[in-house]
């Protein structure tokens, strides 16, 4: 349930390349930070480099440290407007002809936003590498904002909105949620932006929001494949290293108050069944009990043999679906519980059996058959993701940003191995107290004779 993240629909992926994206399995390439290279523009870029030549092709990621969280009322949206702008043409490239270029060259892209991140995402065969650089290069020395495209990306936009929050009842009610549970941090509003907000953006704001967060120097780019070094890194520092750096605004200082009381929200919307969103607040990604706090996740929430699953699902049959999220974050974020519930249950009943499962989390912790269980779960993910370039990339990258530093992503297998059954319960009483938790309650509501003849 990744539901923090926002995706552009509109990923190219000619047929030439599907075999050979790097999302195949390379499995001759082992695991080691020996391979990675670091490197340091000479505007300040941090360059990392994961060689694999088992296939010849190359993911080429660039994560912009600029996400929802850093904007404000009135101008929120605007870190998820600029993934689509990024696409929409610059100096040497009209609009459109990024992705013809791309795809002329036998490539594909995408790319995605959080609350605390942009990542813009090439997948292309090695002989492509000088024309990916330059049309990387020149939308970030020379992205074109005119009127005409931001007027016509806000109505693209203002589509988006509507489709993914005002007539999704799982957006909206994780909008209603992040207001409740939020009252100081950035994290409070969506990631697509307030609609009021979408509607008003001055010419001004987008300039402005552009020319403070997309300045080279905030960028750390991956590449992941197969490649020269000392080419590749002599066309960087011709193609990017080249770019002007500029001064970086002054980052997010705001510190979310400490909950001291249960928060809840009542959702009434034309639905037909109901839905429970429970959430708890939790450390940054970088903080050492989020390991322990993802563990708990799978034990709870994690496939049809998962404890929520079983006492919601199977034994009571209160629920059709249960699903965990514990999403990266660079400040404190929520853990999530979203159950939906089967027809003429009410919300206070899938409450009561959600909270008596933590409470016997807590009181009676894990097994060691769990804990080796969910250790072995989430091992079998990580590795599938490193089986190829694409996913090394994103990994590479979210470990440098969410961690730290990238090379955390080769002690993953240790520092699960470290945790025992008692780190399991103890972040679990530590986070899962009733003061820290928000609900929201979704109510199905029958629509009315008057809005059936609207429609």
């Amino acid at each position: 349930m990744n539901r923090i993240l926002l995706r552009c629909a509109r990923a190219i992926t000619p047929v030439a390349i599907v075999v050979g994206l790097g999302l195949m399995a390379t499995e001759s390439a082992a695991l080691d930070a020996s391979t990675v290279r670091e490197h340091e523009l000479r505007n300040g870029v941090k360059v990392l480099l994961w060689p694999d030549d088992t296939i010849p092709n190359l993911a080429i990621y660039t994560f912009w440290k600029v996400g929802s969280r850093n904007e404000a009322p009135g101008i929120t949206g605007l870190a998820h407007f600029f993934e689509h702008m990024m696409f929409n043409g610059s100096k040497n490239y009209p609009p459109g002809e990024f992705d013809r270029s791309m795809e002329a060259a036998g490539g594909a892209n995408n790319a995605y936003t959080s609350q605390d991140v942009t990542v813009y995402q090439d997948w292309v065969p090695a002989s492509a590498l000088e024309t990916t650089l330059d049309l990387e290069a020149d939308r970030i020395a020379h992205l074109s904002v005119a009127p005409e495209m931001v007027q016509s990306e806000r109505g693209v936009v203002m589509s988006e909105r509507r489709r993914s929050l005002e007539d999704s009842n799982p957006g909206l009610m994780w909008e209603q949620l992040n207001s409740a549970a939020y009252l100081a941090h950035p994290y409070s509003w969506p990631i697509i932006g307030w609609r009021s907000d979408i509607e008003n953006w001055r010419q001004s704001d987008v300039e402005d929001f552009h020319r403070n967060w997309y300045a080279v120097n905030n960028a750390v780019m991956v590449i992941c494949g197969a490649f020269d070094e000392d080419r590749l890194l002599k066309l960087l520092e011709e193609k990017i290293g080249s770019i002007p750096p500029r001064e970086i605004p002054r980052g997010v200082v705001t510190v979310e108050p400490e909950q001291q009381g249960e928060r809840r929200v009542v959702l009434h919307k034309e639905a037909n069944l109901g839905s429970v969103l429970v959430a708890w607040h939790v450390p940054q990604t970088e903080h050492e009990d989020l390991r322990a706090l993802e563990l708990v996740d799978l034990i709870l929430t994690r496939g049809q043999s998962s404890r929520l699953y079983q006492r919601l699902v199977e034994r009571d049959q209160i629920a059709l679906s249960v699903d965990g999220d514990l999403t990266d974050h660079f400040d404190p974020g929520l853990y999530e519980i979203m159950v939906q519930s089967r027809e003429k249950v009410e919300g206070g009943e899938i409450e009561a059996a959600i909270y008596e499962e933590m409470d016997r989390f807590v009181r009676e912790g894990v097994s060691a058959a769990e804990l080796e269980k969910a250790r072995n779960m989430l091992l079998t993910t990580f590795y599938r993701q490193m089986a190829g370039i694409s996913g090394r990339a994103d990994a590479l990258g979210s470990y440098e940003l969410f961690h730290g530093d990238w090379r955390k992503l080769f002690d993953v297998e240790s520092t699960y191995a470290r945790l025992d059954t008692e780190d399991l319960q103890r972040v679990a009483a530590k986070y899962f107290q009733p003061d820290n938790r928000t609900v929201v309650t979704l109510v199905p509501k029958v629509a009315s004779e008057g809005d059936e003849h609207a429609r």
